[in-house]
């Protein structure tokens, strides 16, 4: 089979820029940290409100809880509600929310490898500018 130039190695190609419009569009709704720290939480199983924010730490209720509603409206996450007194609500990663847990964990996996190589390349760039 013949090797085709892709259409996003051509400068200026008008489709590239259309194929480009919806990826900006999710990566708007998927790349900020908050989601992409409670997707990373739930991957492990279904948690409650209140023991997620525990997990991920230093979120406050209301963007803990603005970032459950958004996954939520996107098919990422389900909200039960336990009719009990007082409710008991538990989110949870749905199918789509488990694909994209995988490549979060990825990311993650990476950060924590290579942490040390980004800090000492700061460090030697904090040094240059220093030295200029």
């Amino acid at each position: 089979m013949p090797h085709q130039e892709s259409t996003f190695r051509k400068p200026g190609n008008r489709e590239d820029t259309r194929s480009c419009e919806p990826i900006s569009r999710m990566l708007a709704r998927i790349s900020d940290k908050w989601t992409l720290l409670v997707v990373r939480v739930l991957g492990n199983g279904p948690l409650r409100f209140n023991a997620l924010k525990r997990e991920i730490g230093e979120i406050s209720q209301k963007m803990l809880a603005s970032t459950l509603r958004d996954l939520e409206e996107n098919g990422f996450v389900t909200r039960t509600v336990t009719p009990t007194t007082p409710p008991q609500v538990e989110y949870a990663l749905t199918d789509l929310g488990r694909d994209f847990w995988e490549p979060v964990q990825a990311l993650a996996d990476w950060t924590h490898a290579n942490s040390p190589r980004i800090d000492a390349a700061r460090a030697a760039y904090a040094a240059k500018r220093a030295a200029r």
